[in-house]
């Protein structure tokens, strides 16, 4: 497998700047790296189980209406953001998926990564709404997420399998145009 070619992706993927962090298009290079951070313990207590080189593979690929982005503090890779895009006009919005390695977390990174791509879905995409959806016991990730403007729509019940192979409920939030903060 080639390690320096940017992945194939139908939509673009800029560079995006924000306060603290650098998001650029996911790379096949950085596969190492982010198997690094899923085999975390605090990404494996979030992520579903498996081996973290195929977890990385899985994360990495682009699908039609997908994007991905390595998240960068300084010149370390520390996580990385990914957005999937409701490709009907009548929908048009997007989900958020993320990842910090445990260095990177409690530094405010996670924020500026959300804000970042958010403020670019909403305002270069023309999204309306953009959706997130944590698990209930991920208090972390809900702080965040509401830090950015993210606010609660519902629980959606039994929503995924986790780590430990039971089913746990997950918060739906959402975050309209005009809401970012």
């Amino acid at each position: 497998m080639p390690t320096d070619h940017t992945l194939p992706s139908p939509v673009p993927v800029p560079v995006l700047q924000g306060g603290l962090v650098r998001l650029r298009p996911a790379v096949v290079a950085d596969r190492d790296a982010v198997a690094a951070i899923l085999a975390q313990p605090s990404a494996r207590r979030c992520w579903n189980p498996g081996e973290p080189l195929a977890l990385a593979d899985k994360w990495l690929e682009a699908g039609e209406e997908t994007g991905v982005f390595a998240i960068e503090a300084g010149d370390r890779l520390v996580g990385s953001i990914q957005f999937a895009e409701e490709p009907d006009p009548n929908y048009h919005s997007a989900g958020i998926d993320v990842f910090l390695g445990e260095e990177a977390q409690d530094r405010g990174l996670g924020t500026d990564a959300i804000r970042t791509l958010a403020r670019w879905l909403l305002e270069v995409r023309g999204h309306v709404r953009l959706t997130i959806d944590p698990a209930v016991a991920n208090e972390r990730a809900i702080h965040v997420y509401a830090r950015v403007g993210f606010r609660p729509v519902g629980v959606m019940r039994n929503y995924e399998t986790g780590p430990d192979g039971t089913r746990h409920d997950n918060l739906l939030m959402d975050l309209l145009a005009g809401e970012l903060r």
